[in-house]
């Protein structure tokens, strides 16, 4: 059985040159595909390649997609300026030659203002960054993809088991001894008896034919098989390795209407209480449904 939930989480780092960065991906349900990103400023082209990406691996779900940057803090870089050097080893000399002085330290010369330079700044690569943060976020949506995978196999678990519930309350229910023609029947003829007994004036033709209308009408074969037939096809929507998320949730619509009709069709107490225990169970089944793909 492959089923595949709307639910899932996952997170991805990266890094490029002196940026890190934390992709998260929160994943539940929803009626379509619904993506939301909150992307750093200048980030529209991560988030074109963003939903291609995550179209073309989910079919359902509302999806949060966030990024977060840290820039790591870089040692400045210096260059010692050799004109500026030049002129002061020049100035010093000169200075020399009329007043007898100490030659001045290498660190008294490094604090000239102009001795000392900072370097340029190293533009970031745009299109390598580009492509590590593309390449990080499409390792968060497999991840992602994944995790709905794993969560949708323990639903399938759960969903085989309720369809296996509701085929087993539908067999008993068949299985109804009450069910068959000859026991509503009886019932009725017993109910005319007493009816004839309690007043001379009915008239006994008109009462067996609403006799036999009635017997018609509370017979539920054609429900229980229409529930078999539900039944057949949700495992196959489960087996077919699709999203049959919306399918799944119609098909519970139908489970409601046979369920629901069976028991206002009821004349006994136990078809009742079975009817009423399939409506719960579908009930489960459908709240389940939702969380598929």
């Amino acid at each position: 059985m492959t089923v595949v939930s709307m639910t899932g989480f996952s997170r991805a780092r990266g890094n490029h040159a002196t940026l890190d960065w934390t992709w998260e991906l929160k994943s539940v349900n929803g009626k379509g595909l619904e993506l939301r990103f909150r992307l750093p400023p200048g980030m529209d082209g991560i988030e074109v390649q963003a939903r291609q990406a995550l179209q073309a691996k989910l079919k359902r779900g509302s999806v949060q997609v966030s990024l977060s940057l840290t820039e790591q803090s870089q040692t400045p870089s210096l260059k010692i300026n050799r004109e500026a050097l030049q002129a002061i080893s020049e100035a010093i000399k000169a200075m020399e030659n009329i007043i007898p002085m100490q030659p001045p330290s290498a660190d008294g010369i490094f604090r000239i203002k102009g001795v000392i330079e900072e370097g340029e700044a190293v533009s970031p690569d745009i299109e390598a960054r580009d492509a590590a943060l593309v390449a990080s976020l499409l390792q968060a949506i497999e991840a992602l993809a994944k995790a709905r995978g794993e969560e949708g196999a323990r639903i399938g678990e759960v969903l085989d088991a309720q369809l296996s519930r509701i085929a087993e309350i539908t067999g008993e229910a068949r299985n109804l001894a009450s069910l068959a023609p000859d026991a509503v029947k009886q019932r009725l003829s017993d109910q005319l008896a007493k009816l004839l007994d309690a007043s001379s004036g009915l008239n006994p033709e008109r009462l067996h034919q609403e006799a036999a209308l009635l017997a018609a009408k509370a017979d539920v074969t054609e429900e229980l098989d229409r529930l078999n037939a539900h039944i057949a096809q949700a495992r196959e929507l489960l087996a077919s390795g699709e999203p049959s998320g919306r399918r799944l949730d119609f098909l519970c619509q139908e489970f409601t209407r046979e369920a629901n009709t069976l028991c206002s069709k009821s004349f006994d107490i136990k078809l009742t209480r079975l009817g009423l225990d399939l409506k719960a169970t579908i009930e489960q089944f459908r709240e389940q449904v939702q969380n598929v793909e």
